[in-house]
């Protein structure tokens, strides 16, 4: 047998990341709620800026993001020069494991917190380590019950995707506050635009210490998903290691001014928002009303539980994949009795309700 090149210890180990499915059974509608997307698209505004950036596309972007990072700066009132842009907070991610773990190192996340947590720990060889939740919800007791002298790094998602759920400011301080000093504090706030004020995003402690980060993005409602984009807040001798193992290229043009021009419109962001919790509530009360367990949200997804037997998740899954509407499956987080609902056009909502109650009844 012929010898091939060997990948480093442990990456054929990993598992690789499956986004929400995009296509259903043929020559019905696709309505797809599997990806936690905005159902009203990117301000008309970023589409504009988007377009118009075509023009220079022969032309390297800004490798400082300086355009960019001074709009962060101006709408979230942060110093532009404690930000860092990348590809989607996912490269961000990255970069943080990259710089500050490797092998013999541990990276701690909760039970059903982001799978890129664990992939990219193991891609750079340190080894993911897993904090039981309680009741879908992150335990600050539990991730610290995880840390040894090895830890490097402990991530959490606030507000937390597949669950929906938070932990607030005084339970993030609580959880920074018990950490070691040498310990970075990742706090991947993702769906911060959506979330309550007692929410932690990990701002105030990035203002306050030197080993936190808040990772922030502009997939979900700012609606710019494709163009992969996200940005770190970060005291100031992080972002100067970050900056050393990032890309020199690693943001588009495009990407930027769509960016700009998107997180600028805050009339269009705050209609997102309204519309969002509107319907959010609205999904949750007539699933509810159906028998099915809707954990509380305050994302832009609920998650939906499903008794076993004959009305159990893999089947609405096909039930609703059969009439074109799209969920996501969520065994891969742990939570195989379950599946995540993305909040939709107001027509999608319906529809799903509706396919949901026909499969119950049959």
């Amino acid at each position: 047998m012929p010898q091939r090149p060997k990948p480093k210890p442990g990456i054929l180990d990993i598992v690789p990341y499956v986004g929400g499915k995009s296509k259903a059974k043929s020559g019905v509608r696709v309505i797809k709620l599997s990806s936690n997307e905005t159902p009203l698209g990117p301000s008309p505004v970023a589409l504009k800026a988007y377009a118009e950036a075509s023009a220079t596309l022969h032309r390297y972007p800004d490798g400082t993001h300086a355009a960019l990072r001074e709009a962060i700066g101006e709408v979230h009132k942060l110093p532009p020069e404690r930000i860092v842009c990348g590809a989607g907070s996912d490269e961000l991610i990255a970069f943080l494991i990259h710089a500050y773990a490797g092998v013999g190192d541990e990276v701690i996340y909760s039970q059903h917190g982001f799978l890129m947590y664990k992939i990219y720990a193991q891609s750079f060889g340190a080894t993911p380590t897993v904090a039981p939740e309680k009741n879908l919800r992150a335990d600050v007791d539990a991730l610290l019950a995880c840390v040894t002298p090895r830890t490097k790094i402990v991530f959490i998602a606030n507000p937390n995707n597949p669950t929906g759920s938070y932990i607030s400011k005084v339970e993030m301080k609580r959880l920074r506050d018990g950490l070691p000093p040498q310990v970075i504090l990742a706090v991947d706030a993702a769906y911060a635009e959506y979330a309550p004020e007692d929410c932690a995003l990990g701002r105030e402690l990035v203002d306050t210490t030197e080993n936190t980060v808040m990772l922030r993005t502009f997939s979900k409602i700012y609606g710019l998903a494709a163009l992969r984009l996200g940005w770190a807040y970060a005291p100031t001798s992080i972002v100067d290691v970050l900056n050393r193992v990032r890309g020199p290229f690693n943001v588009s043009t495009p990407a930027m001014m769509a960016g700009i021009a998107a997180m600028r419109d805050t009339a269009y962001t705050e209609k997102a928002r309204q519309f969002n919790a509107k319907w959010r509530e609205w999904l949750t009360q007539e699933i509810s009303k159906l028998g099915l367990k809707v954990y509380p949200s305050v994302a832009n997804f609920i998650l939906i539980e499903f008794p076993k037997g004959k009305h159990s998740s893999a089947n609405a899954n096909a039930f609703l994949m059969e009439r074109g509407l799209i969920p996501r499956e969520v065994a891969n987080y742990g939570l195989p009795d379950c599946l995540r609902l993305s909040i939709g056009l107001e027509e999608d909502n319906r529809a799903v309700v509706k396919a949901l109650a026909e499969f119950l009844k049959s």
